[in-house]
């Protein structure tokens, strides 16, 4: 029997379209054949008209069309040019909660899965990514930073000839060769379909009726077709009847119609629906609804008790109020890594944070938010040293459009500056441990270049740590300079205000600093020193531990095995002991490279696979890269030459995410240039070329499954790994060389292993 063939997978990010695509057939087709013919198409209208919708779909069934098996030429027809156009996949980009125009070009990077620790320009980053890529971006509420979106936008196009953009948005870019599409309300017919669709997903016991259908179209001319206003209309109709949802409506419609005679209809009818809703509600879920509008993205219920309750709308309300925004449609549940949360619709966020203003309560609710993301934070960092470290790190993702907000909010202060320093440095764990080193730097920066001095010197300590915060985040992008000035600036700050906590984190990340710059014996005296300095603190946690690992990596780098694992050993115990995972994996790092130059190809091994599962649970770039550089070396010591040679190309892609390749270090580059030189020896420099160009096309997940799978069985005979050339040259002193004496004889260059497995 012949067996079907097996779709092809295009990557992408798209969202599964949980509610259903109702109606749309005409303008989903119109709107692909505008795809065809363009490389910039921009669908325009007015909130709640249904655009996010109709991208969505369109992007869809791209997607589909990429991923639909090939059919070659000359049998069936030929291929369809989507397989080609779209072979890179199809990309959404959120841009309705970005307020700040420095975080464009890194919300579109994270879009694209993009992990970039250097100091170069994201835009240079992007547009390199994008270059010789076939995909289709989708960019969505972009209205707030139009020009700054606009003149991304055409960069790239410019800059990348495969790139095609579908945006959405209430106005066009209005750029050269771009195709600006309005999107008219829904017609009769599938007004009524989405408004039924939606009622009877609300409300099962719903059916239509010959005596309710003329009623229910009524109903959706008077709400001129527009989809979110149906939408909430269907919630509203869980609790009253077509007739009385009508009879409602007329008085709504007088009241809220105002503004510009000028003003178009949809206009007037999305906030007709929106104040309609508004009118319906009590007046504890008005007040509930005005004061979540401070909320960007996501929120949970511990989150809006605080935030929201207050005398006239107490604590044990504001469960019950959430359970009604929910049943009118006005906020939706989600479930995510972080637990349930809930997220108001754009639009009547936007609606409620006028009516708070109008209340005159929106600095006091801002503050509020402000005050519990500040706590938050707090918490999380003592967590981070926890078995919940997983957690946390789940829940700052969740929450990292609000601590954005947070942050704002102490910049509009001046006076309050050192809030924003606080909780910049509070978040170190979450920069330097979850691949965020680059917003980090951002947020470091603004909060210490922001400082008047206004804080007083009793917010010293703030100020303190995020100058070691910001010194540890340079040190891990490369920039060696900035590094330096904060931790110098935190180490006198700190002899100044007899701040010794401050002091011991300025010394350890100068020896951090030291560490990656190859000069081993600094590095060694001031990650000894900083280890004192904590003990004399009563300091103990991740920081404290990766010191340690730190002062292992400088003895095991000079050839001091012994000393590097007794180090380890403890922190590792200490470790699991506490559930500490992140700071054990690069523990488990130093053991795997004692292992190998021991000839424990099996120990090490063992050893890297855990440590490269856990920096990628945590998304740490810099951890994972090490520990796949370290692994194919393993892997060529083991006699798989050719899976080691994809292994070392699938790690060049995420060091140029990094920063400076292996920190320009000589001690961190070894093992790569042992494994090169070895693999390449055995299976010559053109297999070893297709092989390292096999593995830098592998995105990141590929990369991880296959580390962690391990090679095929029947091995190529490896012998000892020479040692690479110019590494001595490079180093302070001399090192012992890792060494792998299992097999004692070489398999001849010209008779190389098979294609490594996909």
């Amino acid at each position: 029997m012949r067996q079907r063939p097996i779709p092809r997978r295009t990557p992408g990010n798209l969202p599964s379209d949980l509610s259903g695509f109702v109606g749309r057939g005409g303008e989903l087709a119109e709107l692909g054949r505008l795809l065809d013919v363009s490389r910039l198409v921009t669908v325009t209208g007015a909130g709640g008209v249904g655009k996010t919708r109709l991208v969505l779909a369109a992007a869809r069934a791209a997607a589909d069309a990429a991923d639909a098996p090939v059919r070659p030429a000359g049998v069936g027809g030929s291929s369809d040019p989507a397989q080609e156009r779209y072979c890179d996949g199809v990309w959404l980009a959120e841009l309705a909660s970005v307020r700040d125009p420095a975080l464009l070009e890194l919300t579109l990077a994270e879009a694209l899965g993009l992990t970039d620790h250097t100091t170069r320009p994201l835009r240079t980053v992007l547009a390199e990514h994008l270059a010789e890529r076939r995909l289709l971006l989708v960019l969505d509420g972009f209205e707030q930073l139009v020009d700054e979106t606009a003149d991304l936008v055409r960069d790239l196009l410019r800059r990348s000839p495969g790139l095609r953009v579908l945006a959405a948005g209430r106005r066009p870019l209005t750029l050269d060769g771009e195709l600006s599409w309005p999107l008219a309300p829904l017609g009769p017919e599938e007004a009524l379909a989405l408004l039924i669709e939606r009622t009877s997903a609300a409300d099962p016991a719903f059916t239509l009726t010959e005596s309710n259908r003329a009623v229910l179209a009524e109903l959706c001319a008077r709400l001129d077709g527009l989809p979110l206003a149906l939408e909430l209309a269907a919630g509203r109709l869980r609790t009253l009847s077509p007739a009385q949802v009508l009879s409602r409506l007329e008085d709504r419609f007088a009241l809220l119609t105002g503004g510009s005679r000028g003003a178009l209809p949809r206009h007037r009818a999305l906030r007709t629906a929106i104040g309609w809703s508004h009118e319906l509600c009590t007046s504890g879920e008005r007040l509930l609804w005005a004061r979540l509008s401070v909320f960007a993205g996501q929120f949970d219920l511990d989150a809006a008790e605080y935030v929201c309750a207050g005398p006239d709308l107490p604590v044990d309300s504001v469960l019950d109020l959430i359970g009604e925004l929910l049943g009118q449609s006005l906020l939706v549940r989600e479930d995510t890594a972080a637990g349930v949360r809930y997220r108001m619709l754009e639009s009547v966020r936007i609606y409620g944070a006028g009516w708070l203003e109008s209340l005159g309560d929106a600095r006091r609710l801002r503050r509020r938010h402000r005050d519990w993301y500040m706590g938050l934070a707090t918490w999380c960092e003592l967590d981070w040293f926890s078995p919940r470290q997983e957690e946390v790190a789940a829940l700052v993702e969740a929450e990292l459009p609000n601590l954005r907000l947070a942050l704002e909010c102490c910049l509009d202060e001046p006076e309050e500056i050192h809030l924003g320093q606080y909780l910049a440095g509070t978040l170190w764990f979450y920069w330097a441990g979850c691949g965020r080193l680059t917003e980090g730097r951002h947020w470091l920066d603004r909060t210490l270049e922001g400082d008047l001095g206004l804080a007083g010197a009793e917010y010293e300590s703030s100020r303190l740590k995020a100058l070691w915060v910001l010194g540890y985040v340079a040190a891990l992008q490369g920039d060696s300079v900035a590094s330096m000035s904060a931790l110098y600036e935190c180490r006198d700050g700190a002899a100044r205000s007899e701040n010794p906590v401050a002091g011991a984190y300025a010394v350890h990340r100068m020896g951090c600093l030291a560490l990656v710059s190859d000069d081993m014996g600094r590095a060694g005296e001031l990650l000894g020193s900083a280890l004192e300095r904590y003990r004399e603190a009563g300091e103990l946690n991740s920081n404290v531990l990766m010191c340690q690992v730190e002062l292992a990596m400088t003895l095991a780098f000079q050839g001091e095995l012994a000393g590097a694992l007794s180090l380890c050993r403890e922190v590792r115990d200490i470790c699991e002991e506490r559930g500490e995972r992140w700071t054990k994996a690069y523990a488990l790092y130093v053991l795997a490279y004692a292992a190998l130059d021991a000839g424990g190809t099996a120990e090490a091994r063992r050893l890297l696979t855990e440590c490269v599962a856990i920096n990628h649970a945590f998304r740490d770039l810099v951890g994972l890269v090490l520990a796949v550089e370290l692994l194919a070396l393993v892997t060529v010591a083991e006699g798989h030459p050719a899976e080691a040679a994809v292994l070392q190309g699938a790690a060049e892609p995420l060091w140029d995410g990094v920063g400076m390749r292996l920190f320009g270090s000589g001690y961190f580059n070894a093992p790569r240039l042992m494994c090169q030189e070895r693999a390449g020896e055995l299976l010559g420099a053109e297999r070893y070329a297709s092989c390292a160009r096999h593995g830098r096309t592998l995105p990141l997940d590929a990369l991880v499954e296959r580390a962690l799978r391990g090679p095929e069985p029947a091995p190529v005979a490896a012998g000892p790994l020479p040692r690479p050339r110019g590494v001595a040259e490079r180093a302070e002193r001399t090192e012992r060389p890792l060494a792998h004496p299992g097999a004692k004889s070489r398999k001849p260059a010209g008779s190389p292993e098979g294609e490594p497995a996909g």
